[in-house]
């Protein structure tokens, strides 16, 4: 007899930051997906900085019983928020404390002890906003034959992911603009004649279909067309492969990658690994 599926756990986990929480959501996430239908339910409390702020989080905290994580540096507060989770019998975890203590001991210096000290307005925070300007400014094709700037050019049929990809490396500081394959449509001839790397993205027809498909209902689209066509969309995959292989485009096959993993393997071969962008294929 097969044992009735595992219902999933929810649970409460609050987020304590004295910055933007990015990190410490980041964080959280990724800890979270390693247990099988363990769902978090998740409350933020961002900028927290004063004493005040400290008892309205506390407050809210207290009328949903679950974990608390924080990145609070400010000793004062962080002691007060220990002393409050201890009176409401809920654990309260440093989340970046055994991380930073073990590089502390490694590199015999000093915490610093200022807040959002990884937020500071420097050379690479400016070039992460160029570069996301640059993707916006070159989604879709847009921008014409200006790809000259690019750091890498993603070209794939419609709905491989190109816009979600470059906007993840734009956030890494990687200028990439993305160019569609439409079927009869010409190509640009500053893309054909590109200096700048370019990777090509595939997906398997069946999955593009699904996607595709999905996409027009959101539209309220029901007709069909050659767009969601098994045939017609496997024969753009076909003719995308040839492009690419013609043109010795490195090429990532997404059906199965998260946006993260796609832009992962990119940054690996403007960084040398062609290789294994190869193997992703």
């Amino acid at each position: 007899m097969t044992p009735a599926p595992r219902l999933a756990t929810y649970f409460h986990v609050h987020l304590v930051s004295d910055s933007t929480g990015e990190t410490l959501n980041a964080m959280a996430r990724a800890v979270c997906a390693r247990f099988t239908n363990v769902l978090p339910i998740e409350h933020i409390y961002a900028l927290v900085r004063s004493q005040r702020q400290l008892e309205r989080a506390l407050e809210e905290i207290a009328n949903a019983p679950g974990v608390v994580l924080h990145t609070i540096v400010d000793a004062n507060l962080r002691s007060a928020l220990e002393a409050g989770c201890q009176n409401l019998d809920m654990p309260c975890i440093a989340a970046l404390d055994p991380l930073t203590s073990s590089l502390s001991r490694y590199l015999g210096a000093p915490l610093s002890t200022r807040t959002g000290a990884h937020l500071k307005l420097d050379s690479d925070y400016f070039n992460r906003m160029d570069a996301l300007s640059y993707a916006l400014g070159h989604d879709d094709g847009q921008g014409g034959q200006d790809l000259e700037r690019a750091d890498v050019v993603l070209v794939g049929v419609s709905r491989t992911s190109k816009t979600p990809t470059s906007i993840y490396l734009a956030h890494r500081g990687v200028r990439a603009a993305n160019v569609p394959l439409v079927p009869g449509a010409k190509l640009p001839a500053a893309l054909m004649n590109s200096t700048v790397p370019v990777v090509g993205l595939i997906v398997s027809p069946d999955r593009l279909v699904q996607i595709r498909r999905n996409r027009l209902r959101t539209l309220r689209e029901e007709r069909d067309s050659a767009y969601v066509d098994v045939d017609s969309v496997r024969q753009e995959i076909v003719d995308a492969r040839r492009l690419f292989e013609r043109q010795g485009w490195p090429v990532i096959d997404v059906t199965r990658r998260s946006v993260e993993e796609t832009a992962a393997a990119v940054i690996n071969f403007l960084s040398g690994g062609r290789g294994q962008v190869e193997l992703l294929g």
